[in-house]
Parts: structure tokens; C-alpha cells; sequence
């Protein structure tokens, strides 16, 4: 069962602290813990720069404005995620079911331990999604789900469209990791076993092979 834990800073972001030769990584290193401790909107760049060590006037050295720092922190965002939910499946064979239950129960303890930065990586600024980094970050991390799942389907000669059955198994379960993390679970089904309910139904996803939907484009071709 998935419960709602205190952010682990450690899990996303090297300790920040500015050294020589270092200071765009110190950057990013402190808006990280910043947007893990306070929340993508309780900081400004000044309070960035303190906690990496220097001087306001250093970030415009690598980057145009608040903004541009805080792509770049989404992006890492889903570098993490991409790392996370890839640990996940490294105790299965490839493609395999229990591979593709494990990345599923990954994805939400992530969002339920990086309740901040997740919702910073899905939306809490649209604009940031445009931003061609995060959104090559954002496919990347989608088309490893996509990856073992065409392992499945070849292995199990399942005639269905890999992408679009990732596409349905990503819907639930990023709505499932957005319902714990609003506490919805906790009103109306105190107790709820996540991890039980994505082990029952990630069964039931891949055995209705879904057809190609011919008005999304979606990508696997990323590294694994």
C-alpha cells in the first residue's frame, strides 16, 4: 500500500553548493530542493541563488530568467522519474508483466514522495510543457512504458497497438497517482491498496489489446 511520505530531496537533486567550474549545476541543484521543500511556487529566484551560494546576479550567466531555470528543473524532473520507474523493473525480466506492474506502482510512490515536483512536471505551469527540453524529457520518459510493453505484446503475441495501450495505462495510473496526492483516496476509500489495485488491473489493460487512435501521435523511439 502506497502512503504519503515526506519528500526525499536526495532522490532528485545532488546537494547544492556552489564550486568552481560549477555554478549553472549549483543553480539547478537549489531550485530542485527548493521546488521539493516549498513547492514550485514559494521561492524566487533570489531564495535560489542564496541556498546555491551566490550572488543575484550569477543565474543570467546560464539562464535568461526564472523561467528558463525552472525548464530546466522539470526536465530533470522527468529524468527522475525516467530513472525511477526504470529501478523498478530491474528485479523482472524485460517486458515482462510483473516489469510493466512494477514501473505502475513506481510511477505513483514517485509522485506521492515528490508530491511538489510532480505536479510541477504535469501542468502546474503550462507553459513549461512548450518548452522543447521538457516535453523531449516528458516523451522519453512515456516511451520506456511503450518499450516494455511492445516486449510484452511480441513476447505474447498480442496483436494490438503498443502505443495505445501505454497511452490507457498511463491515463489510470497518473490518475490514480493525482488522486492520492489530492487525498481523494482518503475520503471516499480509506485504506486503498494502490499497489494491489495497479497489480489487478494492469492484467486487465493488457489483455484488451487497443487499437491505434489515428489522432495521436505518439513516439518510443528513445533510449532505454
Amino acid at each position: 500500500m502506497t502512503e504519503t511520505r515526506k519528500p526525499d530531496p536526495e532522490a532528485v537533486y545532488a546537494k547544492a553548493g556552489y564550486h568552481h567550474g560549477g555554478l549553472r549545476e549549483a543553480l539547478i541543484a537549489a531550485a530542485l530542493q527548493l521546488v521539493v521543500e516549498r513547492g514550485a511556487e514559494n521561492f524566487s529566484l533570489a531564495d535560489a541563488c542564496r541556498l546555491a551560494g551566490v550572488s543575484t546576479a550569477a543565474p543570467y550567466r546560464h539562464f535568461r530568467d526564472r523561467d528558463e531555470l525552472m525548464a530546466e528543473v522539470t526536465a530533470r524532473g522527468f529524468d527522475a522519474l525516467s530513472a525511477n520507474n526504470m529501478r523498478a523493473i530491474q528485479a523482472h525480466r524485460e517486458g515482462s508483466l510483473e516489469a510493466i506492474v512494477a514501473m505502475g506502482q513506481a510511477y505513483i510512490k514517485f509522485a506521492v514522495t515528490q508530491q511538489c515536483l510532480f505536479r510541477l512536471m504535469f501542468g502546474q505551469d503550462p507553459s513549461l510543457g512548450e518548452v522543447e527540453k521538457v516535453a523531449e524529457q516528458g516523451r522519453s520518459c512515456f516511451g520506456k512504458l511503450i518499450a516494455q510493453i511492445t516486449k510484452y505484446c511480441e513476447a505474447n503475441e498480442i496483436d494490438g497497438d503498443p502505443n495505445a495501450i501505454a497511452l490507457k495505462m498511463w491515463t489510470f495510473v497518473h490518475g490514480a497517482s493525482a488522486l492520492m496526492i489530492d487525498g481523494k483516496y482518503a475520503l471516499i476509500a480509506p485504506g486503498v491498496d494502490i499497489d494491489e489495485m495497479i497489480a489487478t488491473t494492469v492484467p486487465l489493460l493488457l489483455a484488451q489489446p487497443a487499437q491505434s487512435n489515428g489522432n495521436v501521435e505518439l513516439s518510443s523511439d528513445v533510449s532505454s
